[in-house]
């Protein structure tokens, strides 16, 4: 991390030799290195911290005065596992949780290197840099789907050019665990490397028993962010892992897991807190980390304890604690000025010693970025009428005699096979009189192949829904009416990337996600917030049962939580590790469709 003081200016500011530029008087400190509160005084020089005490020394004639009397003075929070493209971008998400007080995150570049590739996402890291406060990366060594191609795309020079970067603090979780504990050569030749560098190895082990979780933390998984019982965060502990506390709106566990402080009484010295990507509406609504600071308190943590998970040992695990994570000379100045330890809600946030903030306003610009500079995939490379042919949204079932396996919701994300017998018609299954059940069809943006499956327990009064908006950005398609499927799927593709829903063949709303297939390119937090109610709202009135939409959407895709996935190969079942259907080439379906 590069200073813009020098250290021999900060030993003259901390001598009252040379005036500082800020000055703030008569707070408490929250020291997160003894666990004390300090009644002290800090004095900023440039980007930098150059004294706390009671001298005041080095206030000049020309140094900002900050009367900090009543307040409590902490370190600015850290996201340590920050996913920036729920419909919100890098900008956006900035812009909203900087003024909470979140002044350092740490970044998936999913959904960026999938659509950029390297070359593409080191530019756009640079242009991001004027972001007030600190925004490092994690990369991603496979996606969260396989796909053809994909080793091609994530190969080993690409990668290590992405690792080597001051940016990129080490590599982002590997959902597809497995891998890991399979030895996958790539990835554990990657892990050494990663090793090599200093740098971290973020992890994902949803669903990992605690023997096999051994032999993934043997291939090098640092930390892990998946525990959603207390039981599992201390088998991620007592595993030397970074066990990373999350309160998310798809997973509001944090209830649950700190019974690991509360009632465990475990040393806290390797614990840390993550919100991992929550929608927009809940970051609206709960806050960011602050929220997590506020709800541990109210569960019973400690006040410096929670801060200091947020704050230190965020730093020291990330291994940038020589510069951020505390209050301290010679650390960068990102300070918050808290009114009570009850909100957690700064009214004044400091990032690099400027003032960023205030009443939950920001005060500092934002970048102008044009996204779609960076892109080097086109949103789409066939023709719309291609997906005109109604046909190309139902299921294959010539033989009635054959059940159906069908991908049951049980929750948000988590799906069940269910076999079930369904008459056939011209060669399809037929849904007409199965209330519950829709078609749901994944479309390659190039053109190449589509897989195909029916859903229950989705949204039974859907007529149609297009999205780009999952874990493979391809063209995502489910309803019960094929013409409302197919209405839907040629507005997405005029948008290039997005969703949208139709209705009695009428297009009753539609969210534009030009950016990836993922994003707004508007610096509006607000716009993101306003576009995930507005689809929340309209599936659940169309029978969605479930609070998270962009989760399910997203993770329906993948093919790593349990249940049967629509993925590029097909409809797969993750349990047996099984392709139940086919993909099949686009172009040859829609051949036998016309004939």
């Amino acid at each position: 991390m590069e200073l813009i003081a020098q250290r021999s200016e900060l030993i003259e500011v901390a001598k009252g030799n040379r005036p500082a530029d800020l000055y703030i008087k008569g707070g408490t400190v929250i020291n997160v290195y003894s666990g004390e509160f300090l009644q002290q005084n800090i004095a900023v020089y440039k980007d930098c911290i150059a004294y706390i005490g009671t001298s005041e020394a080095s206030i000049g004639a020309d140094t900002l005065v900050i009367n900090a009397e009543g307040k409590y003075l902490s370190p600015g929070f850290i996201e340590a596992h920050a996913h920036p493209w729920v419909f919100y971008n890098p900008v956006s998400v900035t812009g909203k949780v900087v003024p909470l007080g979140t002044t350092t995150t740490v970044n998936d570049n999913l959904f960026f290197y999938l659509h950029m590739g390297a070359a593409g996402f080191k530019e756009m890291v640079q242009d991001l840099k004027p972001l007030p406060g600190n925004f490092f990366w994690l990369a991603r060594l496979v996606s969260q789907a396989d796909y053809p191609g994909e080793r091609d795309w994530y190969n080993h020079q690409d990668i290590r050019e992405l690792l080597e970067l001051d940016e990129v603090l080490g590599s982002a979780e590997v959902t597809r665990w497995p891998l890991l504990y399979n030895g996958d050569p790539f990835l554990l030749d990657t892990m050494d490397f990663v090793k090599s560098l200093g740098k971290v190895s973020d992890g994902h082990t949803a669903g990992c028993s605690y023997e096999k979780l051994n032999a993934v933390v043997a291939s090098g998984v640092t930390a892990c962010h998946e525990a959603i019982t207390a039981k599992e965060a201390f088998d991620r502990l007592r595993l030397g892992m970074w066990t990373t506390l999350r309160n998310s709106s798809l997973r509001p566990d944090l209830a649950e897991i700190v019974k690991l402080i509360t009632e465990g009484k475990v040393s806290t010295s390797r614990i840390v807190m993550t919100t991992d990507g929550p929608h927009p509406s809940f970051i609206e609504k709960e806050g960011f980390v602050d929220g997590l600071v506020r709800q541990a308190v109210e569960l019973g943590v400690p006040v410096m304890t929670a801060i200091q998970m947020v704050t230190i040992n965020a730093a020291t695990y990330l291994r940038l604690d020589d510069y951020i994570g505390g209050l301290a000379p010679g650390r960068k100045a990102d300070i918050l000025m808290l009114p009570d330890l009850v909100d957690f809600r700064p009214d004044t946030v400091i990032a690099s010693g400027e003032i960023v903030a205030q009443n939950g306003k920001l005060t500092a610009s934002l970048p102008e970025i044009d996204w779609n500079k960076y892109i080097v995939r086109q949103p789409f490379v066939f023709s719309k009428s291609v997906l005109e042919n109604r046909n190309l949204y139902r299921y294959p079932h010539p033989d009635e005699s054959d059940p159906v396996p069908v991908a049951y919701f049980r929750s948000n994300v988590i799906t069940q096979r269910k076999d079930t017998e369904l008459p056939s018609a011209n060669g399809y299954a037929d849904l007409s009189n199965y209330e519950g059940l829709v078609n749901a069809v994944l479309i390659d943006r190039n053109g190449e192949w589509i897989s195909r499956s029916i859903l229950e327990g989705f949204a039974v009064n859907l007529d149609g829904m297009a999205s780009t908006y999952n874990t493979t950005t391809e063209l995502l398609v489910v309803g019960r009416n094929p013409d409302a499927m197919a209405k839907a799927a040629s507005r997405v593709h005029e948008m290039g990337g997005g969703i949208a829903i139709v209705d009695n063949n009428e297009v009753i709303l539609e969210i534009p996600l030009p950016f990836t297939g993922m994003m707004t390119t508007t610096p509006s937090f607000a716009t993101a917030v306003d576009y995930h109610d507005q689809l929340l709202s309209a599936l659940q009135e169309r029978g969605f049962p479930f609070h998270d939409i962009l989760y399910t959407l997203l993770f329906l895709t993948c093919d790593f939580l349990p249940g049967l996935r629509l993925v590029p190969y097909g409809l797969y079942e993750v349990k047996t590790d099984e392709i139940l259907l086919h993909s099949t080439p686009l172009t040859t379906v829609n051949y036998q469709m016309k004939r």
